[in-house]
């Protein structure tokens, strides 16, 4: 994005056509790039010494702090989004892609990939499930609701840079690949990996995961109790008032599914929401993914109640590799 479009994004979550748009996407160029290129040039773009696109420069400019504060919402640099977006240079071009090398894409998820196989099940409403965690029960549940709403569900774990001590792409994979052999329909459910990073935005964040999964061919999507979260850093339910807000403004091209927190209600013996349940504050278990990690990397099985046995076996396999590590 040039400055312009960044500012429009950060300041109004629109792009300069109108059209709503939450997370700026920049690339930042080192202080000796700076000094080399200027607006117009067309230069190319490595890869291990490898060119993988040619650009032409429409823009240079430099994020500020502040910017990147508004963005997250906070100023606190411990916020994971804050701090690798600070970590990088402020210096960003903005620019037109004149050629990339398709290979770099090396079968990464796109449109016409996932619009194709939508077409080939005969799909014709399709609600997208983001997360960035193996499937507990409460995710079980969000997942075989949006079932009842849609012919067919896209699950699409985020496998991109994380902070360290999420959990790991071969977790993830372990734990879904449990719920596709065993437990869900495989004719209505299609699992995929997004390879992008994880900015911890919260709000603006489900808007931006929102988005994307529409582009990729779903007509509804799933946005939980703290979508994107981090912390305390966000309301539990802020999520959703920015999407009803957004809504308001404009299509969004996408139905907006905007779920109550799922827990296991002891009276009810049965994982419910505030919605049709009444013992919220009596007998509610909450399915604690805090918990659920602090477990699963002791070796332990968490409590049935919060996660299948037969998933939390998978992950407890892996060992260390279950969390991103420092390299990653």
């Amino acid at each position: 994005m040039t400055e312009k479009q960044l500012t429009s994004v950060i300041d109004h979550m629109q792009l300069q056509d109108g059209s709503t748009w939450t997370i700026p996407i920049t690339l930042d160029i080192t202080p000796d790039d700076r000094k080399k290129i200027r607006r117009d040039d067309e230069v190319f773009l490595r890869f291990e010494n490898v060119n993988v696109a040619k650009i032409e420069i429409l823009d240079i400019f430099e994020i500020s702090k502040k910017s990147i504060y508004k963005l997250f919402q906070t100023r606190d640099h411990n916020h994971p989004g804050v701090s690798k977006e600070l970590k990088r240079s402020s210096f960003r071009v903005g620019c037109k892609i004149n050629w990339f090398d398709k290979k770099i894409l090396n079968g990464a998820l796109n449109p016409k990939i996932t619009k194709k196989h939508f077409n080939a099940k005969g799909w014709k409403t399709i609600v997208g499930f983001q997360t960035r965690n193996p499937v507990h029960r409460a995710h079980e549940y969000l997942q075989r609701l949006g079932l009842e709403f849609c012919d067919g569900l896209l699950i699409n774990p985020l496998v991109g840079w994380k902070k360290v001590g999420d959990f790991s792409e071969p977790a993830i994979q372990s734990a879904y690949r449990v719920m596709l052999d065993d437990f869900y329909p495989r004719t209505r459910v299609h699992f995929t990996e997004l390879r992008t990073q994880m900015r911890y935005a919260g709000p603006k964040e489900a808007i931006f995961h929102a988005i994307v999964r529409r582009n990729l061919g779903c007509t509804h999507f799933i946005i939980g109790r703290d979508h994107a979260g981090v912390g305390n850093y966000y309301g539990i339910y802020e999520a959703h008032t920015l999407a009803r807000k957004l809504v308001k403004r404009g299509d969004l091209g996408i139905t907006l599914l905007l779920m109550k927190e799922p827990y296991y209600c002891i009276k009810c013996q049965n994982i419910v929401t505030e919605n049709h349940c009444s013992h919220y504050e009596t007998d509610r278990l909450e399915v604690s993914g805090s918990l659920i990690r602090a477990d699963l990397s002791q070796g332990k099985i968490p409590d049935v109640r919060m996660m299948r046995p037969e998933v939390a076996k998978e992950i407890i396999k892996l060992g260390k590799a279950m969390f991103v590590g420092e390299k990653e």
